[in-house]
């Protein structure tokens, strides 16, 4: 059922983080007030969805007074002092379990190293509340593991958030936290995003440091899921620098993550694909994002429909995808095996059946997909689809339990492509489906121009109607 809070919701329950730092600055709140809040918030409203697998307040609050004594004394020591934020279960983070959703780790520890996000983070002031949840090894595009659960929507918790990052999404959705860290190798960002109501991003490959590196190499990103793209630059602003022990480091950026949009989109030239040229779209979906598309022509730009002209990458997705996959088996036993989701257990055996030959050739329609797409950037500043082809279903299944589905990727198609070509990627929130649950508009920029992405997102947001959760409002 849908799930409602509080009737008149606390004003501190609605901030932003941009709105909390300059509260902050004020003096007019204190980080340890919004700490307190965003705890006992948790503590009401996770159980409902199972956003969080692991909370660790007696540390956020030890931070937090540690973040209000700076502000006291005029001396806070980073971007994002005293912000509430959480931490993905697949990031390593000191004095935090990383289980990455799977029976098969081990509680003990000793959970003694930052990976580079979590360590800009805590060196920017952020108070890590804890870890939000993925499914098993962030596997597919839900949100269930063997350890900790099923994730649900607060839009309607009989249904999916999506994945993998469903727990940040949800938290995002809930505010459990104004700032959350993702990852992203075929829509782990975007997809619990569309299905959420929440923005996030997916950045250029290589500018978000991740180490270790993901099974998946390259087609992995890190990035932000906020309620705001504003708060999603703010993040990116602290995540996006180097680390030594990134072997991917990618082209160094010399723009401000903050730099502000311009006033219009005068001069843009957008693409817009309702469907890519071979996506069955639902017709409601359709239509709230053609609505939203016609906001970017008020804003100046020049829309064309045209679709970018390739033909669904699935199956160069699905190789890569499945032998990455089939490294997890390595370092397993039998016994471990068993314990693993089904699902996983079964498309890491797929790619146990991949040739090098094979995964080569993958590699090599790989690079002709992405010239494809930096050609057509040569001609549109932005593409535009929608997120997702589909409502949220039911959760604790991997894909529609009616549909001709048969993997997570059957009912994901607009998010990997994108990531292939190592693009950067948003989903924005564009209005409500005739059930009354989000739509996500799918913004891609060409590769590193993720300025593009976050100005159009920023000037969009205020044109959108927005879009607040049953029984709250948003301001």
């Amino acid at each position: 059922m849908p799930m409602t809070t509080n009737d008149s919701p606390t004003e501190l329950a609605e901030l932003s983080a941009s709105e909390a730092l300059a509260l902050f600055r004020r003096g007019a709140l204190s980080p340890v007030e919004l700490t307190e809040d965003c705890l006992a918030r948790i503590e009401r409203d996770n159980p409902a969805v199972n956003a969080f697998a692991h909370v660790d307040g007696e540390r956020a609050l030890a931070a937090a007074r540690d973040a209000e004594a700076r502000w006291h004394a005029g001396r806070p020591c980073g971007a994002l002092d005293g912000v509430p934020t959480t931490i993905k279960d697949l990031t390593l983070t000191v004095g935090m379990p990383t289980r990455l959703g799977s029976t098969t780790t081990s509680p003990q520890g000793p959970w003694d190293t930052d990976a580079p996000v979590s360590r800009h983070l805590k060196e920017a002031g952020a108070v890590v509340l804890g870890k939000t949840t993925s499914p098993e090894f962030g596997w597919k595009g839900v949100t269930d593991n063997p350890l900790h659960g099923i994730t649900r929507n607060p839009w309607d918790t009989r249904l999916t958030p999506g994945g993998s990052s469903g727990g940040a999404a949800a938290a995002a959705a809930l505010n459990l936290g104004l700032l959350h860290q993702g990852s992203d190798a075929g829509g782990s960002i975007r997809i619990p995003c569309g299905f959420t109501g929440t923005f996030g991003i997916k950045p250029t490959f290589g500018w978000v440091p991740q180490w270790p590196a993901s099974a998946m190499g390259t087609l992995s990103h890190l990035g932000p899921m906020t309620r705001t793209a504003a708060d999603s630059a703010l993040m990116l602003s602290v995540m996006a620098r180097p680390d030594a022990r990134d072997g991917y480091l990618g082209n160094p950026r010399t723009e401000d993550w903050l730099t502000p949009p311009p006033t219009s989109l005068k001069g843009w030239r957008i693409a817009y694909s309702p469907d890519l040229g071979y996506v069955n779209v639902a017709p409601d979906i359709a239509a709230r994002v053609r609505s939203a598309v016609g906001l970017l022509r008020e804003l100046g730009a020049t829309v064309e429909e045209v679709h970018p002209g390739f033909e669904d990458p699935r199956r160069i997705f699905d190789t890569l995808w499945f032998a990455g996959a089939s490294q997890a088996l390595e370092r397993l036993d039998e016994a471990q095996r068993a314990a693993l989701d089904p699902g996983f257990l079964d498309i890491a055996r797929r790619g146990q059946d991949i040739s090098m030959r094979d995964y080569l050739a993958a590699q090599r329609e790989r690079e002709r997909l992405v010239a494809r797409m930096q050609a057509f950037h040569e001609r549109y500043d932005l593409l535009v689809t929608p997120t997702l082809p589909l409502a949220p279903f039911e959760a604790g299944h991997n894909v529609p339990p009616e549909g001709p589905y048969r993997d997570w990727m059957d009912w994901t198609p607009f998010s990997y492509p994108f990531n292939l070509t190592q693009q950067p990627a948003a989903s924005l929130p564009c209005g409500l489906d005739d059930q009354g649950l989000p739509v996500g508009l799918h913004l891609v920029g060409p590769r590193f121009r993720d300025l593009n992405v976050l100005h159009a997102a920023r000037l969009l947001e205020h044109r959108l109607s927005p879009c607040p959760l049953p029984g709250r409002s948003r301001g």
